[in-house]
């Protein structure tokens, strides 16, 4: 007698796990809409930037224009989703995509026929030194080269770009990539 009244509490504990659990999942659901609806109905203010690039990056972008632009394309400040497909079979592309938002390089050099991306070009200055700037700069140039396209790292020295270097870098690399 006693286990034949246990089989409906059973059920009934188990039913009201599930009620609590979709309750749960609704409320969190309702909570990241009404978060993303929160954000595109709020006023900001903006203003334009002074200067697009910094000094140096301004500088090594006449460089690459001056050198480059005959048989190549040069875009600054790439966003690495303008460039490296997240949408992969297999995997959650929201969230692939969240972990690349935000995210760029310096520039990158695409061919002149179909702008495809030829190579990725990360000017390391002094704040590419920081702890933070460090750990980014990782996850960046691993994504980078995860998705075949290849990286090149330049640092300005004391007496400027070595434009020679830099160009036979680029050169290779692109050859090689």
């Amino acid at each position: 007698m006693p286990e034949q009244n246990i089989f409906p509490l059973i059920i009934g504990v188990v039913v009201f796990v599930l009620i609590i659990k979709m309750l749960t999942e609704v409320t969190t659901a309702l909570s990241k809409s009404s978060k993303n609806i929160d954000e595109e109905t709020e006023e900001y203010s903006y203003q334009k930037k002074k200067f697009f690039m910094s000094a140096p990056e301004h500088d090594l972008y006449d460089i690459l224009h001056k050198t480059l632009s005959n048989k190549y394309h040069v875009f600054p400040q790439v966003h690495l989703s303008s460039i490296i497909d997240h949408k992969i079979v297999g995997q959650n592309w929201n969230a692939a995509f969240r972990h690349i938002n935000g995210k760029s390089v310096d520039y990158v050099i695409c061919d002149k026929a179909y702008i495809a991306p030829l190579l990725a070009i990360e000017l390391d200055d002094s704040s590419h030194d920081r702890e933070d700037r460090v750990e980014r700069d990782e996850i960046v140039e691993r994504i980078i080269s995860e998705a075949g396209l290849p990286m090149l790292r330049i640092t300005k020295g004391h007496n400027g770009f070595e434009v020679e270097k830099i160009l036979k870098d680029i050169e290779d690399m692109i050859k090689t990539g």
